[in-house]
């Protein structure tokens, strides 16, 4: 038994937490329905074998709508955007991977961290904390890992070659709740470097039900990308719902972009986030969508992976960035660029002058479909320059966390030209919220079950296999905060230091993790 690991100390507080999982969770059950048995592919349209196309009529309504009687600010905004973009990209371009900022987590713990690191991660929206794990401790999670996907054969993965199941190389696997898992999402250096990533948002009202001092804990996949893989090809894209974003019912609910449609892209605060607490991300019910509000996605690496080994790459342009992606359907060339084919356009296409606002709105948003993220293609984006503007994030070792803005264009390397596998645990960065915490009811009750966590495809999932993370293990290995980052454990809405609005959104955390 994992109690018999602990102190005695110790072994007197897990009751608090494994006897509640055992009773008062399974009594206030949260009423929800598995979504359809399904994998990472799902979660985008070029995997899923779609076509970027025209959306309903009805989206044409909607965008005229969106920017109802601010035209000429919007026409305007997009001139001055695009001129921003030629000095910024160029930068890019000539900086490479060198302008993604670099913390170490020994300088976080200590609170040294310089005023350089912070203003360029508020302004790229990327960065690498080093070190967030010991070397040693997460390559023995990774054999942890690769023993429990042998000890478990039925484990589900997806090579993007064939829709045939299991994959004879799978990339992905629909994995949740496996010891290592487990351990990284709850490890106390983890929920501190998250709670310093966290800490680059704000609240312009006080009183907003969020706590940024608080992580909790989104059960997500973990890849193990094999050298000369070619298939796990994933091109530019954000997270988050794709039509969500110009839908008044998914980001318009908390005017997210607001300042964009009034066609004052300079003002929209990316790292603003009471105007995100209403927002919905998933309207359209997707297989792999997230319903959770993550300020930054995230992975921890568990290798030593380089540029064109089978990483990560990423626009850092952030604000910039995103008003061109959430304008662009509005906007249309007058004349075609030279060679369409092209990956990289002349100026004279690319001059504000060679486009005009749509005199009608049409049901285009460039790769936007429901049910999926938001893709992102050199034709349909010229200019982001995404050939060049898309960068690999540097080299990174066993333990070092990698995180982007949850607003981020990213990508995947189209071909793993190493020599050794690139393996991550996806561990986004999220904070507490009300609806947050109403997601953390449902992903226990899930872990319970050792079925996949809610926004995944369902099926039985783990809950069959052989050597599956218990609430005992839980108790073991994680601190109290860990446990309360999982919905295991009351979170402490009578600490000292609270703000009137942290207080608020704990107790009301507590109320729907069915802590009352």
């Amino acid at each position: 038994m994992a109690s018999a690991l602990l102190n005695p100390a110790r072994r007197r507080a897990i009751p608090s937490a494994a006897n509640f999982v055992r009773t008062a969770a399974t009594a206030t059950k949260p009423s929800s329905t598995q979504k359809r048995a399904g994998d990472i592919s799902d979660a985008f349209a070029s995997l899923s074998g779609q076509e970027f196309k025209p959306l309903d009529p009805s989206y044409a309504l909607l965008k005229k709508n969106l920017i109802a009687g601010h035209e000429d600010a919007v026409r305007a905004s997009w001139d001055r955007l695009l001129k921003t973009l030629q000095n910024e990209v160029a930068t890019i371009v000539a900086s490479g991977s060198n302008v993604i900022p670099e913390v170490e987590y020994s300088d976080i713990a200590k609170a040294q961290v310089s005023k350089q690191f912070e203003e360029e991660h508020r302004k790229r929206g990327v960065a690498i904390v080093r070190g967030v794990i010991d070397e040693k401790e997460i390559l023995g999670w990774k054999e942890e890992l690769r023993e429990y996907i042998r000890r478990n054969p039925h484990t589900k993965g997806k090579c993007l070659a064939s829709a045939t199941f299991p994959a004879d190389n799978p990339q992905v696997y629909e994995l949740y709740w496996s010891p290592a898992q487990m351990r990284a999402r709850t490890h106390a250096n983890l929920l501190q470097a998250q709670r310093y990533i966290l800490s680059f948002w704000h609240s312009r009202l006080p009183s907003a039900n969020v706590s940024l001092a608080h992580p909790t804990a989104y059960a997500d996949r973990l890849r193990m990308r094999l050298p000369g893989d070619a298939r796990f090809a994933l091109g530019p894209h954000v997270d988050g719902g794709s039509v969500e974003r110009w839908d008044p019912a998914g980001y318009g609910r908390g005017g997210v972009y607001d300042a964009v449609w009034q066609g004052k892209w300079e003002e929209f605060d990316p790292w603003e986030s009471s105007c995100r607490l209403d927002a919905i991300s998933d309207l359209h019910a997707g297989v792999g969508a997230c319903s959770m509000f993550r300020m930054s996605q995230g992975w921890l690496s568990m290798s030593n992976t380089g540029p064109f080994e089978g990483t990560l790459l990423v626009n850092p342009l952030l604000a910039k960035a995103t008003a061109y992606y959430l304008l662009r359907p509005f906007f249309t060339p007058k004349k075609p660029p030279t060679d369409p084919k092209s990956e990289v356009f002349e100026p004279a296409f690319l001059d504000p002058s060679n486009w005009t606002m749509e005199p009608e709105p049409s049901s285009w948003i460039q790769g936007a479909t429901p049910g999926h993220g938001q893709e992102l293609r050199a034709a349909l984006h010229p200019h982001l320059d995404l050939s060049r503007t898309m960068v690999h994030v540097p080299r990174v070792k066993p333990g070092d966390y990698v995180v982007w803005h949850c607003d981020t264009i990213h990508a995947v390397d189209k071909v793993h030209a190493g020599s050794s596998d690139s393996s991550v645990l996806y561990i986004p960065t999220c904070p507490l919220t009300v609806e947050n915490a109403k997601y953390l009811a449902k992903q226990r009750q899930n872990f319970l079950e050792g079925i996949p966590s809610p926004d995944f495809g369902g099926g039985e999932g783990e809950s069959n296999h052989i050597g599956r993370h218990t609430v005992e293990e839980a108790a073991a290995y994680s601190g109290p905060e860990g446990l309360r980052a999982m919905g295991l454990l009351k979170w402490d809405d009578e600490a000292s230091g609270l703000s009137l609005g942290e207080k608020a959104t704990l107790r009301k955390a507590n109320e729907a993790l069915g802590f009352a």
